[in-house]
């Protein structure tokens, strides 16, 4: 009976302990070592979960970073198909500083770094040429969160945005809770309260590649979106206001259609951001989340699903990666190896009154949530 005990007790050592192979899988997990200091006088920690159908993903709460994502291919072989890196160190020294991050104040750009809310200015740190963008110098990528992981399978982070962070009002409370489901869901849920008006947009910002991080270009990848109607923008990335139509444009992924197809026609839009770099206005129901992209790698399967409550979703093609950054298992990050669907409101929203709000008045809770859904497709 003891000897059991002692294998098992072995067995489950091996399974969770850092830097050793997964037996049950094909996944080599981080080491947490790698992960612990101190910034600003907090702690610095990496995070495991793992649902009941083997999946597993490490979350720093250093920016609330998703550091690493295993799911499996057709043949049960697992790969980490999120970009990053294998310690804190390659994080702060990155110049990509938001692979996995969780985004905000304010996701994408607002344009020259202002707004007007009830009659009053507030200006912005402008870290996009003459625009703001993902919050600021030191946006929620940058902080340190409070973490406390609530079990096996969920990981709840808190941080405090003070008064006049990076240039916006009020002492802002959030709360962001992940979870690893067992429908092999990456769930992410946003919740915040203020002591003032602001503007809130929340988002995530993992970078993909589901033939595996580093594993060759995204191009291949065949994609829907859930969306008639994109905002088109001006050279700067900053929406023009209008709403137009995907129809007979290179926008058009009503139906599903590889990635490459069509990202290097001659078309302004695409010229800005040097490929897909645009928020699509989604089609929504009328209550309960709605579906808003899919995205399959045919040769491996993989398959991920995007759910939102959110109105709007940036499509990303990892246009400015450019093979300066080396990542996990010392893979380069080459030009369109990775792509983002961000869950959102629109870009520049505080500066278009047509656009839906992102007001966040005192009294009010803003929510959001975002699921990345994983399966494999015969």
């Amino acid at each position: 009976m003891k000897k059991a005990i002692l294998i098992m007790s072995f067995l489950f050592i091996s399974l969770t302990t850092l830097g050793q192979k997964n037996t049950h899988t094909s996944i080599t997990l981080l080491n947490k070592s790698d992960f612990e200091t101190e910034i600003d006088g907090k702690q610095v920690r990496l995070y495991t979960l793992k649902n009941h159908s083997g999946m597993i993903s490490e979350i720093t709460n250093y920016g609330g970073k998703v550091v690493s994502l295993w799911t499996p291919d057709r043949k049960g072989h697992y790969e980490d198909i999120v970009l990053g890196y294998s310690n804190i160190k390659d994080y702060l020294k990155s110049k990509e500083k938001y692979f996995g991050a969780l985004i905000g104040r304010y996701g994408n750009r607002i344009a020259n770094g202002k707004f007007a809310l009830n009659g009053k200015e507030y200006d912005l740190a402008k870290n996009n040429g003459l625009n703001h963008l993902h919050g600021g110098n030191k946006g929620l990528e940058s902080v340190v969160w409070d973490a406390k992981q609530v079990d096996g399978q969920t990981l709840e982070l808190r941080y405090i945005s003070k008064n006049r962070e990076e240039g916006y009002p009020g002492n802002l409370t959030i709360k962001v809770v992940y979870k690893l489901t067992d429908n092999n869901e990456l769930k992410i849920e946003y919740w915040a309260s203020t002591d003032e008006p602001t503007v809130i947009n929340l988002t995530h910002h993992s970078f993909f590649n589901l033939k595996g991080a580093g594993n060759g270009t995204i191009n291949n990848h065949l994609l829907q979106i859930n969306a008639a109607y994109y905002t088109p923008v001006d050279n700067g990335l900053i929406p023009t206001g209008e709403i137009a139509s995907v129809e007979n444009s290179p926008f058009d992924f009503q139906k599903m259609i590889e990635i490459g197809q069509r990202v290097d026609t001659e078309n302004q839009q695409l010229k800005y951001g040097l490929g897909y770099d645009l928020n699509f206005v989604l089609n929504q129901k009328l209550e309960g989340l709605n579906y808003a992209a899919k995205v399959i790698e045919p040769v491996s399967g993989r398959t991920m699903e995007v759910y939102t409550n959110e109105p709007g979703l940036q499509f990303y093609g990892g246009n400015f990666l450019n093979g300066t950054e080396t990542g996990k298992n010392s893979k380069l990050y080459e030009y369109r190896v990775a792509f983002c669907l961000e869950t959102q409101h629109f870009p520049d929203s505080p500066n278009k009154i047509h656009f839906p709000t992102t007001i966040l008045n005192p009294r009010d809770e803003y929510y959001s949530i975002c699921i990345y859904k994983f399966f494999v497709s015969k």
